[in-house]
């Protein structure tokens, strides 16, 4: 926890330099392609660079100056879980509001360059999915589907380009029967199978925040380790330490802090 303060505390003080952060960037409707069962999964499909940008999704592009904070992040979370065999990277934040899909798509872009990897990128949030929607993509169920038996699991998995970054998604509709459905032996089972039948691959699951639901709770024991994200602004230190209570028994590879405002990114992470 004394690294979380210091972080933050790093955090105030460049705030306190600066006038302003960097302005938004107005978001542009695009969307993707819907897929299928028709559809072959080694075709991939070509994500909206434009939609991307507008998002804040930049890390297809290992040029781009704002790439380089996940890239640095993706060597070092690898080399943690590479030392370990550990393959399922959960990513979650205390709040809503935190940044923890962005990071989580930018985390997926980053290691989709590597042509040694291989990225599955899953959304989780069963409540407020926002994966398909940084990515630019149309989800009818996702998830949902392959859990209620409607649709098989490799029609419901999108194999995604953009740039020289290249990876899996499994994206979901929202429910509002979160609580139970995460709770079921369905789900569980479904997750299960997805775990296994892809353990070669780097799993990315982005996970609800901790402090609203016991979902992530239900689903940390599938799970090698967490990649927590916080916000300046917006996570408060107490709840931060509510979390390291749920975490207890789990390994938390890295704190990120976003919405830290700089010269060349508004993103930072310790």
């Amino acid at each position: 926890m004394e690294k979380i303060r210091q972080a933050i505390e790093r955090a105030k003080a460049r705030i306190e330099q600066q006038s302003e952060a960097a302005p938004d960037i107005p978001l542009k409707q695009v969307t993707g392609g819907l897929w299928g069962a028709s559809q072959r999964q080694a075709e991939a499909i070509e994500l909206n660079l434009a939609h991307l940008q507008s998002r804040r999704a930049v890390a297809y592009d290992g040029q781009d100056t704002r790439s380089r904070p996940f890239d640095i992040l993706r060597t070092e979370v690898l080399q943690s879980m590479d030392l370990k065999d550990w393959k399922i990277l959960a990513v979650t934040s205390p709040t809503p509001s935190c940044g923890k899909t962005l990071t989580a798509v930018n985390l997926a872009l980053s290691m989709g360059r590597q042509p040694d990897r291989q990225v599955l990128l899953a959304d989780l949030d069963l409540r407020k999915p926002q994966v398909a929607a940084t990515l630019g993509l149309k989800c009818r169920d996702g998830l949902l589907g392959v859990v209620d038996g409607s649709t098989a699991i490799e029609s419901a998995i999108a194999t995604v380009r953009a740039g020289k970054s290249r990876f899996e998604v499994l994206p979901t509709a929202p429910t509002a029967n979160a609580s139970d459905l995460v709770d079921s032996s369905a789900f569980m089972g479904v997750l299960r199978d997805l775990i296994v039948s892809r353990r070669s691959q780097i799993m990315i699951l982005d996970l609800p925040p901790v402090l609203t639901s016991h979902d992530v709770i239900s689903i940390l024991p599938q799970v090698d380790c967490v990649l927590l994200v916080g916000a300046v602004g917006v996570s408060k230190l107490a709840e931060i330490e509510e979390c390291s209570k749920y975490l207890q028994a789990t390994d938390v590879v890295r704190f990120v802090l976003n919405k830290v405002p700089e010269a060349a990114t508004t993103y930072a992470y310790y």
